[in-house]
Parts: C-alpha cells; structure tokens; sequence
C-alpha cells in the first residue's frame, strides 16, 4: 500500500515537472562549459593581441569613461570583470531589470557588456547581452524566458517537486529480491529484451546513477530559488565547527597614491599585490560611498575561491581583507554554491561529470512519460477488452 502510494506520488509529480526538469538538465548541460565555449565562440570579444609583460593597463577611470561613452544615454555601468593576464578584454557591464515583467524581453530593460584592450582603451565590441546565446541559455535555466516573477516560482517549486521525484524514486528502484535478474537490473541494463522492458530498466538504472548528482542539482538550485533555505542550510553545516578562523583583519594599509582617483589607486594596489589572480570584480558604488570592495577570484572559472579587500575612500587605506579560507564550514559551503551546481568546483574533470548527470536527468522525464504512455495504452486496451466481454458475454 505503502509502495502504491509514492508510485502514484512519483508518478504524477513526474508528470507535471517533467517538461520543466528537461528544460533545466539541457540548458545546466549546456552552461556547464559556457566558460570555454565563450572563449571559443567570442575570440574578438575577449582576448586581444598580447602585450608587453611591463606595459601597465590604464587607469580605471579612463577605461570606465570610455566604456560608458559606447553606451547609449541613461545606460550605466554597474560592474566590472577584470582579467590579469596579458591577451584579455575587460568586460563593463550595464544591466537594467524589471522584477515584475512578464517575458524575458521585459524583464531586461537592456542589458549589455562592453569589451574593453585595457592597455589601449579600445572598444573592441559592445554587446547585447539581452540577446546573446549563452545568457539565453541561463535565463531559460532560470525562468524559462518568462521573466523573473512568473517563471522563478516555476522554476523553483519544480526544483523542490525533482528532489521529491528523486527520494521517491529510490524506494521504487530498490530490488524486491538483493539476487538474480531483480539485481541485474537494478544496476545494468540488458539490451536484448523489448524496448519496453529495455526503456522501464534505462529509467530505474539511470535514475539511481544520477541519484547523487541529481539532489546536489536540487539542493544547489532551491539555495538560489529560496534565501530562507539556503541560510538554514548554511546555518547547519556551521554546527559542525563552532568557531570560525579568525578573519584577516590587518592594520589598515595605506595605500600609494599614484593616481588622481582613489579607485584608481585601490586597483592599482589589489593588481599589484595578487599577481596570481585570475579575475577581479568590481561593483561600482557612488562616489559619495566611503568603502570600495574588490572580489579577487585566485580561479577565473571558480567563484567560491576568493578574496575580498575593503577600501576606505576617506582615509585611502585598506582596511581589510576577508578570505573564502576563513569562512566556517556551512559559509564556505555555501560561498561554493555556484561551484557545485555547475559542476566547476573541481575543474574540468567535475565539469564532464555534471554534463553527463545533467543529460541523465534530462532523459528521466523522457523515460517516465514513455513508460506511463505505455501503460495508459496497455490500460485502454485491458478496458476495451474488458468492455467486449461484458457486451457479447
């Protein structure tokens, strides 16, 4: 009784997020390499031709005028990727959104990223970011195009409905019998049997090989879906070590001032002294704030490896430096968030992994629809034979 009920469960559940889960494991497939891919796609955007090792980039200032002239008026500048090494672009971005729109070409007001050679000043090209194919990729990941109030709820709740789908799953995969033909197919697949049998045992050994995978999808993505979540999580994992390490907290350094703006300057000074970085990131603040804070990211393709530096304007100083080492167990797991669900958190090894779980996701919705067409086709037929007895009976 106990089983036919988390059938039905799993079944009807599967049924109404299917369609979703398929479109989140295809597009998560695609933006798992969407690093490499853009390098490889967007060579005239992001790499320009290599520079002497001593020739310094120019001032921030600079670059971050000419970037906001290449824009249209009333669009600004909101953040900055900065990439150390010698062949690299900066990319200036300005975004705009509606929280409320309907439809993804609402909910971005504009969106766009101007290439910037930092040691010419150059525009190398502006981008609609609106309407490039990657970003595509990720809102239909995250809202399914329908902008961010209407297909985020979607998104999400079939999100928490998949990890229900999987637990379930699990029940109904275990073997009825730990020996013989039951085990077989419990782990591998025999290809000589019919097509229906073979597409029943591809959903329960697929969907017990991609078990793992799938709920660190689910729990990854209900961290972005729902803050309330994610806090509670990060909360738990924090009991398992009491005390974090203490922060980095040095005197306040004094920064040299070689340029005329602080911001400038604060650059200057982060380029200087984290010449390992791979990327830094900038989101801009008025002038009129007294702190500015730079993301130094040791990794360009891992978000959760990082340090931040925290400016002070007035006293033109660094006051202070946290570090992603610090962080006690539950915020470092959280900090790598983004690094698990994507796969990234291990290099390109992790990435191949979560590429093939995402398509072994994706194909369990495929799989479940064929096995419950089948069965409705098999049930009709039962009723219609069924129906011919009683009438000439």
């Amino acid at each position: 009784m106990l089983k036919s009920s988390i059938l039905w469960l799993h079944k009807w559940l599967g049924i109404i997020t299917g369609i979703i889960v398929f479109i989140l494991s295809i597009t998560g497939c695609i933006y798992t390499f969407q690093d490499e891919l853009k390098l490889w796609a967007y060579p005239e955007k992001y790499f320009t031709a290599p520079v002497h090792s001593a020739s310094p980039p120019l001032p921030l200032s600079t670059l971050l005028n000419n970037a906001q002239q290449s824009l249209e008026e009333g669009q600004k500048i909101s953040r900055i990727d900065l990439y150390p090494a010698k062949d690299r672009t900066w990319v200036f971005r300005a975004m705009k959104t509606d929280e409320t729109a309907f439809g993804h070409w609402n909910y971005f007001r504009y969106y766009k990223r101007v290439f910037i050679n930092p040691y010419t000043g150059k525009v190398q090209q502006v981008e609609n970011t609106k309407t490039e194919f990657f970003q595509l990729v990720l809102q239909l990941h995250l809202n399914l195009l329908l902008g961010k109030k209407y297909g985020h709820a979607l998104v999400s709740w079939s999100t928490a409905l998949f990890m229900v789908i999987l637990l379930s799953g699990i029940v109904l995969w275990w073997p009825k019998k730990w020996k013989g033909k039951h085990l077989r197919r419990s782990f591998w697949l025999d290809t000589k049997v019919k097509w229906k049998r073979l597409n029943h045992d591809l959903h329960n050994v697929i969907g017990f090989y991609s078990l793992l995978f799938g709920l660190a999808f689910a729990v990854t993505g209900l961290a972005f879906a729902f803050p309330t979540f994610k806090k509670s999580y990060v909360a738990t994992f924090n009991l398992f070590q009491q005390e974090a390490t203490s922060t980095k907290l040095p005197v306040p350094t004094p920064i040299p001032l070689t340029y005329e703006k602080f911001q400038d300057n604060a650059l200057h000074y982060s380029l200087k002294n984290y010449p390992q970085a791979e990327m830094l990131s900038i989101r801009l603040k008025k002038e009129t704030e007294p702190e500015i804070d730079i993301q130094i990211r040791r990794y360009e393709k891992r978000s959760g490896i990082f340090d931040w530096l925290y400016f002070d304007r007035k006293q033109a100083n660094l006051k202070q430096i946290k570090t992603g080492d610090d962080l006690r167990f539950g915020d470092k797991l959280g900090s790598l968030n983004y690094d698990i669900h994507t796969g990234s958190i291990g290099g390109m090894g992790t990435k191949i992994i979560a590429f093939i779980a995402s398509l072994f996701c994706a194909s369990l919705p495929l799989t479940g629809y064929i096995i419950w067409l089948n069965k409705s086709k098999k049930a009709k037929k039962k009723k219609g034979y069924q129906h011919n007895v009683n009438k000439y009976c």
